[in-house]
Order: C-alpha cells, then sequence, then structure tokens
C-alpha cells in the first residue's frame, strides 16, 4: 500500500546529537574506572596529609579550612586538565576523533559534549571530597556555595579548552608528559598544600589554580567575596582556551 512508509533520512537535531556524545563519554569515563580514582587519590592523599597533620608550612592556623578548598580546585585541574588531554591525546592517535569527524557531530559539538562531560564529572568528585572534608572536620560556608560554584565552572571550562587545544597539536607521548609537567608545577606554585609565594592581583592571571583555591577559600572557608581579578583571571583563561581549542582543535 503506497504512503504507509515514507522513509526520511537526515541528520539528527544537533541537541540530539551533542546529547547522545556526552552520554558516550560519560559512559566511556565509568569504564576507566581506574583513572577516576587515580584522579580522586592524589587529591585525596594531599586533603589528608596536610590537613590533618602537620607536615606543610601553611599561612593559617585553620589547615583543613585551607587545605580543603584548594584540594578542590586541584581536583577540577587534575581530571579537567590533565585526565582530559591525555584521553583525548589517544583517541586522536587511535583515530577515534577521526571518525568522529565524519560524524554528524561537529567540532564545537563534540568540545561542548567533552566539556559537558567533564563538568558531570568534576560535580561528582567535589561532592565526593568534600563530604571527606566535613566528615574529618571541615566546616564550611554554605551561604557562599554559588559564587564557589561559579568560578569552579570557569575554571573547568579553562581546563577542558587548554587540554583539548593540547591534545589536538602534540603527539600522545609528549601531551602525556607536558599535561604531568603543567600539573606538578601548578601543584608546586598554587599553595595547595603549603604556603607559595604571594603574586599578588598577577598571580590570579598567571596561576588558574592558585586563583580557583583562593576563591573557594574567600567564600567556602572565610564567607567572603570573590576577588575580581580572580573573576577576571579565570574569566579570561576559560575564554582564551576555549577560542584557542574551536579554532585549533584537529580531528586527526
Amino acid at each position: 500500500m503506497t504512503g504507509t512508509f515514507t522513509p526520511a533520512p537526515g541528520r539528527a537535531a544537533t541537541r540530539t546529537v551533542v546529547g547522545r556524545q556526552i552520554r558516550m563519554e560519560l559512559l566511556l569515563t565509568a569504564r576507566r574506572g581506574e583513572a577516576v580514582v587515580l584522579a580522586m587519590g592524589v587529591p585525596l592523599l594531599v586533603l589528608l596529609g596536610a590537613g590533618l597533620t602537620r607536615a606543610t608550612n601553611l599561612p593559617t592556623g585553620n589547615r583543613l579550612g585551607y587545605v580543603v578548598p584548594g584540594v578542590l580546585a586541584l581536583t577540577v585541574m587534575s581530571t579537567a586538565f590533565t585526565g582530559q588531554a591525555i584521553t583525548t591525546g589517544y583517541e586522536r592517535s587511535y583515530g577515534v576523533l577521526k571518525r568522529l569527524g565524519a560524524s554528524p557531530l561537529t567540532r564545537p559539538g563534540l568540545l561542548f559534549a567533552k566539556t559537558a562531560a567533564i563538568l558531570c564529572l568534576v560535580a561528582l568528585q567535589l561532592l565526593v571530597l568534600a563530604a571527606v572534608g566535613v566528615a574529618v572536620g571541615w566546616r564550611p560556608e554554605f551561604g557562599q556555595v554559588l559564587p564557589a560554584l561559579g568560578v569552579t565552572v570557569l575554571a573547568t571550562a579553562a581546563y577542558s579548552g587548554l587540554a583539548l587545544w593540547i591534545a589536538s597539536l602534540l603527539r600522545p607521548e609528549t601531551v602525556t608528559a607536558a599535561a604531568t609537567l603543567i600539573y606538578v608545577l601548578m601543584l608546586a606554585a598554587g599553595g595547595i598544600m603549603f604556603a607559595a609565594p604571594d603574586l599578588g592581583a598577577a598571580g590570579h592571571f598567571l596561576l588558574p589554580l592558585a586563583a580557583h583555591a583562593e576563591a573557594l577559600r574567600n567564600t567556602l572557608t572565610a564567607g567572603t567575596a570573590v576577588p575580581g581579578g580572580v573573576w577576571a583571571g579565570l574569566g579570561l583563561w576559560a575564554a582564551g582556551s576555549l577560542t584557542a581549542a574551536a579554532r585549533g582543535f584537529r580531528w586527526e
């Protein structure tokens, strides 16, 4: 009978395509459980080691109030930058991204999907680490959660864009080395588990990890507003890295 079956081939809606890619990114992350555990393992060791012992010198007597927000910032960088850069670099090397490039998924769609998936993962990790912090004695200012979330979203976007940009330029082995080196340098200079040199307002633009950690300490520990320099610094990092990723990202 004519008219009972009318094929209508065509590209799915962008929202549908991106949504399915976000789900796939989360599914693949869940299958790499050891990577998630590792990404949380180092921050958790720092939290317990520096927060509950006097193994490091801190510029305050409230050790947990200083260390826990710094560890939360460190976790964001560990997942959104280091882990994402290494994973994406190998996906490009193995031809995964090349095949995605032949699909209806656009380059901006892939970047958005990866960043959105990282935001979901970061949210889960921060909830777990914050719960551990509260369990061992940290008492955050819950009234300042919204500005803390705001700067965390900016930091996540900045790290994600930077990771995707680096991963599209370098070989996987070089990406691993570069991402790990940057992570170690940021950890050393970010004032996470020991006092770091005060770079003043310039530090907000030079060291996004230090800026993020300072913002979380101001909001969650001191209950004060986020400095304008931190908003500006993280905003510039987010805009710059995402723009670089959008323009320079390669499928192969």
